[in-house]
Order: structure tokens, then sequence, then C-alpha cells
């Protein structure tokens, strides 16, 4: 792919977005003071890794005592980042693993290892409800996943699914910080959810559940989620239930944010002033089905001379079950290829959608990105673009114009990035 002033403008826009949450640089200022005990860092998540290395890099107790902090990270599949005194694992995302159970089992047993004096410094990110997979008594692994994938594939969105899998979890819903009482718990988390609600970034673990049973209940049916039996009799009897907010067990809770979706949007308006353009912003929050929400961005890009559209948030992909196998592609790339097909090449517009994961889907791609010639080229190439929209073939799509955005792993996630540049 040539490198065209447009294209650098928009990945200068998304550098600038994912650096805004970069565990690095936004951790120390949010870390506790240690406590009389020892401290527990747990950590899971796209960016639990380099959390936990921002965590070791500046974490001023026991200076002395190299006993004195110790933990366990679980994090997607090529995220890891060594760390000297807290273990990293790997483990399944977006469907969870056998590593991931392993994990989970581990957290709930250091944590009700730990006592009175001592810290649980809890660390989440987008992806933790996956990687960290504990079923609750009488439901399977392969149950738990058979559910998960389920949702995935049902167009729900993020707080729709988490409400389900906190009430089918022995670590979700509170009960992490359940089982580390009466140790204080402290959560530092990177938000990837729309309204930044610290129950449903990674399903709460360390949070009070305002969800019920029969609230999951009602969603599963609503989405056509087929589930265990075990878990439609235990979700109709309430004897699932997860963790409240008023529960006493986390009286001695704390949850901070330090990092969200509307820093990233910050951010990349500020870059977007720098290269001469005005931002407008629709929001850090959208959601919906992709290619609805790219026809509304042509919309809006077509009456927006010289600027920047920024949004973020996290849109969705259904697939047709009665339809063919799908072909490749993330949520980022089916946005961008609906976006090229209701632009029709208008001229003088751009476009960028990337995960600030640095994953679209379960690709190895971030994103892409689009220009007036996209539709052109692909139709020199023999590609239908339609075809390739109806069969969910973005990335393949994409790959073949040379229009794919490789970052690699970002180990941060702030949810998923989208720039439209349009020229005078």
């Amino acid at each position: 792919m040539t490198i065209q002033p447009e294209t650098d403008i928009l990945r200068r826009l998304f550098d600038a977005a994912v650096r805004a949450a970069d565990p690095a640089t936004v951790m120390a200022p949010h870390l506790p003071d240690p406590p009389l005990g020892r401290t527990l860092v747990l950590a899971a998540g796209k960016a639990a890794a380099s959390m936990a290395h921002a965590v070791e890099q500046h974490w001023q107790g026991h200076q002395n005592d190299q006993s004195g902090l110790s933990g366990l990270a679980v994090t997607r599949y090529g995220h890891g980042i060594d760390c000297a005194r807290i273990e990293v694992i790997e483990a399944g995302h977006p469907l969870p693993d056998a590593a991931g159970h392993a994990a989970a089992k581990r957290f709930l047993e250091e944590a009700t290892s730990l006592t009175r004096d001592d810290l649980l410094l809890c660390l989440m990110s987008g992806g933790a409800s996956a990687l960290l997979v504990e079923p609750v008594d009488d439901l399977s692994l392969d149950e738990k996943r058979a559910v998960n994938c389920a949702l995935l594939h049902s167009g729900a969105p993020i707080d729709e699914m988490n409400s389900v899998r906190k009430h089918l979890s022995a670590i979700k819903g509170g009960r992490l910080a359940a089982a580390a009482h009466p140790a204080r718990v402290v959560t530092l988390a990177i938000s990837d959810v729309r309204g930044d609600d610290p129950a449903v970034i990674g399903s709460g673990p360390t949070v009070g559940d305002p969800t019920s049973c029969a609230d999951a209940l009602a969603i599963a049916t609503a989405r056509g989620i087929s589930l265990p039996a075990a878990a439609t009799t235990a979700l109709s009897s309430g004897a699932w239930e997860s963790i409240k907010p008023d529960d006493p067990v986390l009286a001695g809770s704390e949850f901070r944010i330090i990092a969200r979706p509307a820093d990233a949007q910050a951010a990349a308006a500020d870059a977007a002033r720098n290269a001469g353009f005005v931002p407008t912003l629709l929001g850090d929050d959208l959601e919906g089905e992709a290619r609805d929400v790219a026809a509304d961005h042509a919309r809006v890009a077509r009456i927006a001379p010289r600027s920047i559209i920024l949004s973020g948030g996290e849109t969705t992909v259904t697939l047709d079950a009665a339809a063919a196998a799908p072909g490749r592609g993330g949520r980022n790339s089916e946005y961008l290829l609906a976006l090229a097909i209701a632009l029709d090449g208008a001229p003088g517009i751009h476009a960028l959608a990337c995960d600030t994961d640095g994953i679209d889907g379960t690709e190895d791609a971030a994103g892409a990105v689009i220009g007036p010639d996209t539709l052109t080229r692909a139709a020199a190439l023999g590609m239908d673009a339609e075809a390739m929209l109806c069969g969910h073939d973005s990335y393949t799509f994409f790959d073949r114009l040379g229009d794919l955005i490789i970052t690699r792993p970002t180990r941060t996630n702030v949810n998923d990035f989208r720039a439209i540049l349009v020229r005078d």
C-alpha cells in the first residue's frame, strides 16, 4: 500500500488514541499506598501484562522486600510481557479455554489466602470476561464456552453478554472481591465499555452486580441463546445470584478507572487540530450493527467539509445461522467495507477503523483504511464489494487491496477507534 498523506494523518490519530491509554504512562498516579501486609496483584484482560509490568515499574512499597509484591496476570495469546514478580499467563480469547479456566481457579485460591492486613490490587481491562472463566457448580467449561460462543454470534451488546456471563460464573459479578474479604481491594481498570460502567468492565469481578438471574435468563431468551438445563433451572430459581452492590463484603473495595475511550478520543481530536482539521466527535460509546453505523457515518461525511469525524464504541456483526459459513473479518473491517460502499467513491473522503488492542476480531490486523478509489481498485481485482460484505469477508477484501493496518498487539484496549477524514 502506498502511504498517502490522508492515510498518514489517520494513522497518527490512531497512534495518539492508543498512547492515551498506555499503562506505562497512565498507571503510576493511581497506585494505592502499600498495606501493612503483602500486596497481591491479580490482572486480567488484553492489557493485563502491560498493566502488571507498569505496577512493577512504579511500585513504591516494600523496596527491600521482594516478597511484598506478587501476583498473576492472564492475557490473550500474544499479548504477554515478561514481569519480574508477577507471573504472566496467556489464554484464549474471545472463546475461553483451559488456560483461562486454570488461571481463574488460581485467582480465587490466591484471593482466599489474603488477610485483613493485605491488599488485593486487581487490574482489569477489556477481554477479562473471556480470559477469566470459572463456571459455577454444575456447569462445565464446554457448556460455558458454548453459551459464550452463542452470545458472540447473537449481536448482543457487551452489557447484555456480561449479565449472562456473570450469572454463570464463580468469579465474576463481585465474587472475586468476596473471596478476598476482609482484605482491602483496589481495582484499577482500563475501560472498553459504554459509559465506563465498573460492573461491566471484565464482568466486574470486584464490583457488585445490579442485574439479576431473572435479567440474565430474559436476555438469553430474547437473544435465542440455548442454555444448559442446569443453568435454566438455577437462573429461574435465583440460585446463581451474583454479589449485589450493597453487600457488606464489598465495603473495603475501591474502583478507579485509569484510562477510558473518551481519553483516546480527546487525544485524537488534539492530533486532528494539529493537522489542520476541525474534529467532529460523534461519541466514544456508539453501538449498533457495523454496516448500519457505517451508513449513518457516510451521510455525516458527505456534509462535513475539511473535518475529521471521530467515533468510538463497539459495533456488532450479527451472523445469520442459516447462511453459508462466513468469510474472514472483524467489526472494524466490516464497518469500513460498508462505509466504502455507502460513500461510493465520494471524492476527498478517507477513513480508518481499528481496534485499539491491535486485533480486529480474531485476525492479525487492527483494522484497515479506505479512500475514494477503494471500490474501483477492488473491481479491478475482480472483487464484488457487496457480495463480500454479505459474506462477512471484509478481511479478505482489504488484504487483497493491501489496505490492512497491522500493528501487532498494543497491550491496551479502549475499544474501537474510527476516523473519517474529509478534505475541502
